[in-house]
C-alpha cells in the first residue's frame, strides 16, 4: 500500500507543476538569502520557475530564468524516472 501512495506521489507531480500558475511563483518576494543579502541572483534563483516552465512546455522561457536548467531539468527527470522504476519493482 505504501509503495502505491508513493508510486501515485511521483507520477503527480508533473502533473501538478503543469498547472502551477506562473503568476504564483513570479511573486513579488524572494526567499533566497543571498538576494536578499547582496542584492543579485545566486546560481539557482529562478531554478524552480526553470523547472516549472519546462514542464509546462516553454522551454524558451525557462532558459531566460536560469540557463542551469539545460543541466538540471535532464538531471531532474532522470532522477524522477529511476525513483518510479525502483518504486515499481516493489508492487
Amino acid at each position: 500500500m505504501k509503495q502505491k501512495l508513493m508510486l501515485l506521489g511521483l507520477l503527480s507531480i508533473p502533473i501538478v507543476l503543469f498547472f502551477v500558475p506562473m503568476a504564483w511563483l513570479e511573486g513579488p518576494g524572494t526567499i533566497c538569502l543571498f538576494k536578499n543579502i547582496f542584492g543579485v541572483d545566486c546560481w539557482g534563483c529562478g531554478i524552480t520557475r526553470a523547472i516549472v516552465s519546462m514542464v509546462q512546455l516553454e522551454p524558451k522561457k525557462a532558459v531566460e530564468y536560469n540557463l542551469a536548467v539545460i543541466i538540471v531539468f535532464p538531471i531532474f527527470c532522470w532522477v524522477w524516472i529511476k525513483c518510479i522504476i525502483k518504486i515499481s519493482k516493489f508492487i
